[in-house]
């Protein structure tokens, strides 16, 4: 029974989440290309994926009428394999992976043309977040302790 109940953690819905599905489920748009999230929705049993595609990421290839086709990365044993599964629509979702790299393309675009305009030349490249600069901490009235562990006794 073990397994039953792992499945049923896996796909029972959130808190207050539970029962009939809204409607803008079914009326969101997937074309070839779309990159979706899988998560099995319990309400619907009818083209749920099975437990290892759960939380994965895959590419939209076919759409039908009330399901659409994924293909989605699982590893078997020491190789990667793309794998094709078809799902409903209730058991995924658009995945919001490339819109981070997609508002940065349209910032640095702007950018670009701002520095064009004025001639000068702006970097768009990501910099590392540097790392603090070196300070010494003050306290009011404290006195300084020095940790340091205790010599080990051999006690017999």
């Amino acid at each position: 029974k073990q397994w039953y109940q792992r499945r049923v953690a896996i796909t029972a819905g959130d808190f207050r989440k539970r029962g009939l599905i809204p409607l803008s489920t079914y009326m969101k748009v997937y074309k070839n290309g779309d990159i979706v999230d899988i998560k099995g929705c319990g309400t619907v049993t009818k083209g749920m994926p099975y437990k290892v595609y759960h939380g994965k990421t895959g590419r939209v290839y076919n759409v039908t009428k009330r399901a659409v086709g994924v293909i989605v990365n699982k590893r078997v044993k020491g190789r990667i394999m793309a794998k094709k599964i078809n799902l409903r629509v209730e058991h995924i979702r658009h995945s919001k992976c490339r819109d981070d790299f997609l508002n940065r393309v349209v910032r640095n675009e702007l950018v670009k043309k701002e520095a064009k305009a004025s001639g000068i030349f702006v970097s768009t490249r990501r910099a590392p977040v540097v790392p603090r600069s070196a300070h010494t901490v003050k306290g009011k009235g404290i006195s300084v302790e020095e940790v340091c562990p205790i010599r080990y006794e051999f006690i017999a």
